[in-house]
């Protein structure tokens, strides 16, 4: 019975101690898995817990929206009621299939007044070397104008004695006639506004075309006719309302040529004003002197100026308006 008991003991002491060692080796491989320096594991897990940069493939990316934009196809436009072609046809807005028109333009130039000035001086100059060098001349025409003296007829012989200054007023005229007439052209929207110095020029030879002309008709009615004296003295009144007209349009020029346009519309009027006193003057005294030298009536000088002062302006006034409008 003894050895019965103590055989039952060692069994269970057997049995206690396997259980114990199992108990110890699991408790061990917890403690084991849980210690982070000891265990693989957890090597993984801490480096899997570090942070790294991702490495993104640009290649692939790139490759991959380019497959995409390929893949686009174009807008169907097949269901609109037009095609191009009668879509351009339809817009009455542009000639698009129409013949090409041809068109000519002007080069733009900026206006510039530099020449102008360095002209308005010279003339400036040119008048006051005159001034300088004939100013007897030039007092005896002026007084002679105004009929200031009683003397006139020794008067009018000292100024017909001078012809050398009487050329030069004369020159002086053509200049600033010529200028006036180009500048009332722009002021009225005659011809193009950058064509003043070709107006100019033209202005400048029919000047001394018309004033040789009438020189030369007078002369030869003259000498027809036996009336050379009074034809001198109708030419020395034409020429000297002439000069008095090229002086008086100097200030006139600087003052349309460089202001403003309420100032220049003052200038172009009062300018149109004293040279229309200035022809009635010149008419009158014209008739006065040839009354005193020849018997005319006052009907036949109105139609001598209108068959040779008068028509002869409108046609060529006609004739150059209709050029104009032609060529511009």
């Amino acid at each position: 019975m003894t050895k019965r008991f103590a055989f039952l003991l060692f069994v269970l002491f057997e049995v206690s101690l396997a259980t114990g060692q199992t108990t110890d080796s699991t408790h061990l491989a917890d403690t084991i898995t849980v210690k982070p320096e000891l265990t693989d594991t957890n090597v993984k897990k801490t480096t899997v817990r570090k942070p790294a940069k991702v490495v993104v493939d640009t290649v692939a990316v790139f490759h991959t929206d380019s497959i995409r934009f390929s893949e686009k196809k174009p807008i169907d436009l097949s269901n609109l009621p037009l095609n191009g072609m009668e879509l351009l046809k339809s817009d009455k807005s542009f000639n698009f299939l129409g013949k090409p028109v041809r068109i000519q333009a002007e080069l733009y130039e900026p206006e510039s007044f530099e020449g102008m000035f360095y002209f308005m001086v010279g003339l400036l100059f040119y008048f006051a070397i005159i001034k300088l060098f004939f100013a007897k001349y030039l007092a005896n025409l002026l007084t002679l104008f105004f009929r200031a003296s009683m003397r006139q007829q020794q008067l009018r012989e000292q100024v017909l004695q001078s012809p050398f200054p009487s050329l030069l007023l004369n020159i002086l005229f053509v200049f600033s006639g010529a200028l006036y007439g180009a500048f009332l052209m722009r002021y009225y929207n005659y011809g193009s506004p950058q064509s003043l110095w070709f107006h100019f020029q033209s202005l400048g030879c029919f000047l001394i075309a018309l004033y040789l002309f009438k020189y030369l008709i007078l002369r030869i009615i003259g000498w027809v006719f036996n009336l050379n004296r009074a034809v001198d003295f109708y030419l020395f009144v034409v020429f000297m309302t002439n000069k008095i007209i090229g002086i008086f349009l100097l200030p006139i020029l600087v003052l349309i040529t460089f202001s403003g346009q309420v100032l220049t519309e003052v200038g172009v009027t009062l300018s149109i004003i004293m040279i229309c006193v200035f022809y009635i003057y010149r008419f009158i005294g014209s008739y006065a002197t040839l009354r005193k030298e020849i018997k005319i009536s006052g009907l036949y000088f109105i139609l001598y100026l209108c068959a040779f002062e008068m028509a002869p302006l409108l046609l060529i006034y006609k004739v150059l308006v209709t050029y104009l409008e032609k060529a511009y």
